[in-house]
């Protein structure tokens, strides 16, 4: 399609003269005769490029310059005028103008500053698409989603992100927990100061607290030196507390009071440290329950759970299986390859106990063990290639209905049944489950019963 030049000048033969120019040369060719015209034609079909006149009436060149640019417009702009001077030409280049000619002109070099500020424009607008492209995949930080539940948990972070929340994420094990976290910081106004994640489930009580919080030295045998720990090298940005319901009591006292005041001690030491620190936390644990049991401070609870976000496992968001196959091919050097329709349905219908984190290491496992362009069935591991049937370790297997099932519907009408078996006898019906009395009445509150 030839690109479109819209000429603004009150001289009825210098269009004309700048229509024959450019015509024949492949250029599609608007008029008009002033400022308020040119304003007009743009707000109806916006050029590819503008030969603006710096002096026209209502309003004059600079003014429609200064308009367009403060309304968005980022087509390139050449201003004439028979009136050259620095301080013009200064002044039109400030206010967005690509070029500045100087009436009168040579036809071919002004063609010439005409080409070369379109070239310019289309570089601009690619390297602002590419721009684009990097911060989309920076905002979410690898995460690819195309699911409806997915996405509705990306709209949530973009939501939350900017205001500082403390957040708590939800979900399985090789869900993506830390993922969204690094997307939680990469959007908020912290984005440029450190990110530090820690795991609490693969730490003893002494060492995360040494971790958490840094020791002086002396603190214990070994503390050769002092050394500052996650929090103070998370100031001003945000710390991922993963596996939170992990933490011991002890622990959850101190980390309360850095959430509560901003401040704490290092091991062994007595000067208070102040930060700054966003903390984002995640768990895979049932923290109500936890806290009925005692082993979770429920004042904690209520600083780290400001604005939950549960992440939905891979078996409820089959839509994304697909894409996340590609992508993980294309991480693994096989973007070409494509995957034969039983095999895939296969991806689709297994359960990925172990979410997104087991599907990517089949992935990398089919890639560097199966041959050829095409990845068949038998590429599979046997467990996927089971497709919907899950067996237990007496090797019973049920098979699971096509679409799937809602474990929570699952959990909820075994509940009812033992109820009603057990006569509505809470003890009785907790037996029959092979729960404790507690963790009955729990799932009993979590579903309204």
């Amino acid at each position: 399609m030839n690109r479109r030049i819209l000429i603004a000048d009150d001289e009825k033969n210098m269009r004309w003269v700048l229509r024959e120019a450019l015509e024949p040369v492949g250029y599609d060719v608007a008029e008009a005769s002033d400022g308020k015209e040119a304003l007009s034609a743009i707000a109806e079909q916006e050029p590819d490029l503008l030969v603006l006149d710096h002096r026209m009436p209502a309003p004059d060149g600079m003014e429609v310059l200064r308009r367009l640019r403060g309304k968005g417009y980022r087509f390139p702009v050449i201003m004439l005028t028979a009136h050259g001077n620095v301080q013009t030409a200064v002044e039109a280049m400030k206010a967005g103008a690509s070029e500045y000619v100087t009436k009168p002109f040579d036809l071919e070099e002004l063609k010439l500053a005409i080409e070369k500020a379109l070239r310019m424009g289309e570089l601009s607008a690619e390297v602002e698409r590419l721009r684009e492209e990097i911060d989309r995949d920076w905002d979410i930080d690898g995460i690819v989603a195309t699911d409806p539940k997915m996405l509705e948990v990306l709209d949530g972070i973009q939501r939350v992100a900017p205001t500082g929340a403390t957040v708590m994420l939800y979900g399985e094990s090789g869900t993506g927990k830390e993922l969204v976290a690094r997307a939680l910081h990469r959007l908020s106004p912290r984005a440029a100061k450190p990110f530090v994640s820690v795991s609490a489930g693969a730490l003893p009580e002494t060492l995360l607290e040494s971790e958490l919080f840094g020791y002086e030295k002396g603190a214990f045998t070994g503390a050769m030196t002092a050394k500052p720990g996650r929090f103070e090298m998370a100031n001003g940005g945000t710390l991922f507390l993963d596996e939170v319901g992990d933490i011991s009591l002890a622990v959850q006292v101190k980390l309360l009071r850095v959430l509560q005041e901003r401040t704490f001690e290092r091991l062994g030491g007595t000067r208070s440290v102040e930060v700054d620190v966003r903390v984002i936390s995640a768990t895979n644990r049932d923290l109500q329950q936890l806290i009925a049991d005692g082993t979770f401070r429920e004042d904690l609870y209520y600083r780290l759970n400001v604005v939950p976000v549960t992440i939905p496992p891979l078996r409820k968001r089959t839509a994304d299986i697909a894409p996340l196959v590609a992508h993980f091919l294309e991480k693994f050097g096989s973007k070409g390859r494509a995957i034969a329709p039983e095999a895939m349905q296969a991806l689709v219908e297994y359960q990925w106990p172990g979410n997104v984190r087991e599907l990517e290491n089949t992935i990398e496992r089919v890639v560097i063990l199966s041959h050829g362009d095409l990845i068949e069935l038998d590429d599979l591991p046997a467990e996927v290639r089971a497709g919907v049937s899950v067996c237990d370790a007496g090797s019973r297997c049920f098979v699971l209905p096509e679409d799937g099932i809602d474990l929570e519907e699952v959990e909820l009408d075994f509940v009812k049944q033992a109820l009603d078996r057990a006569g509505s006898n809470v003890p009785k019906a907790a037996k029959l489950l092979g729960l404790t009395t507690k963790t009955l009445e729990a799932r009993m509150h979590r579903f309204g019963l």
